[in-house]
């Protein structure tokens, strides 16, 4: 099998296709959109978490992550892989809230970044002769805000050493710190910087007065190669980084985070990762072992005699054969007298699934499993599974070969996985389409609707009739105007109720809307004072408009009495005129008498392209409103298409890459062949 490589086509066309998954979304209530929401988090987990930083860095350590059900005794058997306590175990469930990675010293840079898991905070332990007790949170991750140089909460207190020594820790006034700079920061433990290992001389322990909230580990980042890329997580105001307490140095709130831990037992080249239990009662816990499982070479699937048979293990189990993962399964607590039994009859339930070739390991049940004990077994009871994952850690081969499986699996599970994500959003995009519409449709006809009521004059009644009648009689131009200001408010309004009423009946029986709500968040309530705004924007504008003609009529005497007529006179005349319709021929005459002929023409086609625009503006401005719960939705137009255009580009990346591995090959041996002729020519 041809190495691992860095392959720049490949990953850009991952990260592509990374960022057209991220921009998905899935916010209509549709059948399946749940599972399209979980498939697009657990991919993009899996891009983020493990493929592409694996491409990117095929040198990189192989991580192992230990996953399964809750008392599978996975911190147990870290802490006995190690050969020293590193993760907590004991009866309390569940025990494992803080995941906890452990790697030989030489590899810490390999974690203490953000090449995987760039979404957990770092809280790194160095190697304690008194059991690892003490402890810095470095803001590692994306996110996690402050800078290089960040400062530590101000506090003076008596911190232990690694030596059991005791001295007086003192730190810069940190962000939120009070007078005397006693922030409020809960367990801070800081270091120089994440460059490189500390030394035990370099690391104190600071208890600042006025604890904030909660327990937490606070911290700063100052400096080194790798420090400058990570802000404070912790510090001043309370640091929380074990998701507790308030951020006070840049990070946020309830950050989570990886503890970390080095141990030279370790062989280079392998990290374990003791991850939250698969089945736990909090929601977050569950979420984060699937993320942690996403990030890993090799999948550890622990379970136990009594509980090998349960449905969350086998779902574990079915989808690393569905992603042709690296997989071990480890067989705990099985007692002596049924160990034969027992494992025979999970060895048949794997063969049965087709995962027969999964290396098997058993362990049996001894005092050191209960809890409450020392957290350790007897070398002798993993030695087996310590030898299989130093072998592949160690081996170049082996390694790559595990790695390059795990990698060459999720991409190829992109097939199938992508045009599922592509048809969701196709769903999602056409429910949209359908929602918004049933409003287009809704306003479309109350637009028809208010433009035949204005030209059968059906504003031109109650009020702004009488005032018509008596206009001829000397009634006042202003009162008239008001009226028909008012009546055109009140068939605008109308409409909009009607239209939203036949959208909403439209919408309640879309299961794609059961989420969305069209009149809460358009503001309808409101909707007749906006109207009203609307309408007599459009009267001023049209006295506006009746004020320009009026005066150039005066200028050219083109009426009989043009030269004496106000311009509010043949504002009234004009809006009786556009809103009257049959009721009203009278007013055209009239403003023909006063202006002249072509001058009235002229100034009903202009009054008319005005009222028109202001009823197509009110409308539409209505019909916005109601396709807002829509648009806040973020629904990409181009989602689905864009998907399959991404997998179309890494399939024929990883096509060409496939081409050209058997050359790569030859061109490897043929370089070997190469040296060995000048090693016998200069012998």
């Amino acid at each position: 099998m041809a190495t691992l490589d860095v392959r720049p086509r490949l990953i850009d066309a991952l990260s592509v296709l990374r960022d057209r998954v991220d921009a998905a979304r899935f916010p209509l209530p549709l059948r399946g959109a749940v599972r399209a929401r979980r498939n697009r988090a657990e991919l993009l987990a899996q891009l983020d978490d493990y493929v592409i930083p694996r491409l990117r860095s095929p040198q990189a350590p192989l991580l192992a992550v230990i996953g399964g059900s809750t008392g599978a005794g996975k911190s147990t058997l870290v802490n006995s892989l190690v050969g020293r306590r590193v993760s907590e175990a004991g009866v309390l469930r569940p025990t494992t809230r803080t995941p906890v990675l452990v790697c030989h010293p030489d590899d810490l840079h390999w974690f203490a970044g953000p090449r995987v898991l760039p979404q957990l905070a770092r809280v790194w332990v160095p190697e304690q002769d008194d059991g690892g007790e003490d402890a810095y949170a470095a803001g590692g991750g994306r996110g996690a805000g402050g800078g290089p140089g960040a400062r530590m909460a101000h506090g003076s207190c008596a911190g232990h050493t690694p030596h059991g020594g005791h001295r007086e820790a003192h730190a810069g006034h940190g962000p939120g710190a009070g007078p005397e700079g006693h922030g409020g920061a809960h367990q801070a433990v800081g270091v120089r910087g994440v460059g490189a290992e500390p030394k035990a001389s370099e690391l104190f322990v600071e208890e600042a007065a006025g604890a904030a909230e909660g327990l937490g580990y606070g911290a700063a980042v100052g400096g080194g190669a790798a420090g400058g890329d990570y802000g404070a997580y912790g510090g001043g105001g309370g640091g929380s980084g074990v998701g507790l307490g308030r951020d006070g140095g840049g990070a946020e709130a309830g950050m989570l985070t990886v503890r970390i831990e080095t141990d030279p037992a370790l062989p280079s080249g392998l990290a374990l990762l003791d991850a939250p239990d698969i089945d736990s009662l909090v929601a977050r816990n569950r979420e984060l072992a699937a993320e942690l499982i996403c990030a890993a070479d090799v999948w550890v699937l622990v379970t136990t005699a009594a509980r090998y048979a349960d449905a969350v293990p086998w779902h574990l189990l079915r989808t690393a054969k569905e992603y042709d993962v690296t997989l071990v399964t480890v067989l705990d607590r099985v007692p002596h007298q049924i160990a034969t039994d027992i494992s025979g009859r999970y060895a048949e339930l794997l063969q049965r699934a087709g995962l027969g070739h999964v290396p098997r390991f058993t362990i049996p049940e001894l005092p050191e499993s209960a809890g409450g004990g020392s957290g350790l077994l007897p070398a002798t009871a993993v030695a087996a599974l310590r030898g299989w994952l130093e072998r592949h850690a160690q081996d170049p081969v082996a390694r790559a070969a595990a790695a390059e499986r795990t990698a060459a699996g999720v991409i190829a599970s992109l097939r199938s996985r992508m045009p599922a994500l592509a048809g969701a959003a196709a769903a999602q995009h056409a429910a949209a389409l359908r929602l918004a519409g049933r409003v287009e449709e809704a306003y479309e006809r109350a637009a028809e609707r208010v433009r035949r009521e204005v030209a059968a004059g059906e504003v031109l009644s109650g009020d702004a009739r009488a005032h018509w009648r008596d206009h001829g009689l000397d009634g006042r131009s202003d009162e008239l105007l008001d009226a028909l200001t008012d009546g055109l408010t009140s068939l605008l309004t109308c409409a909009v109720d009607e239209a939203d009423e036949r959208a909403a009946e439209a919408w309640r029986r879309d299961p794609a809307a059961a989420e969305v709500s069209l009149t809460a968040a358009a503001g309808a309530s409101g909707a007749g004072g906006r109207l009203g705004v609307i309408v007599r924007r459009w009267r001023r504008c049209l006295e506006e408009l009746a004020e320009e003609e009026t005066r150039e009529a005066r200028a050219g005497q083109a009426g009989e009495r043009a030269g004496s007529v106000e311009p509010e006179e043949s504002a009234a005349l004009l809006a009786t005129a556009l809103l009257g319709g049959r009721r009203a021929r009278t007013a055209g005459e009239n403003l023909a008498d006063l202006l002249g002929a072509q001058t009235a023409l002229r100034l009903c086609e202009r009054g008319g392209r005005l009222l028109a625009t202001y009823l197509e503006r009110a409308l539409d401005g209505e019909r916005e409103r109601r396709l807002a719960p829509l648009d806040q939705l973020t629904v990409p137009l181009d989602q689905q298409p864009e998907l399959i255009a991404a997998l179309s580009v890494l399939q024929r990346e990883k096509q060409r890459e496939t081409e050209n591995e058997p050359r790569q090959e030859q061109r490897q041996t043929d370089e070997r062949a190469r040296a060995m002729q000048k090693e016998e020519v200069s012998g």
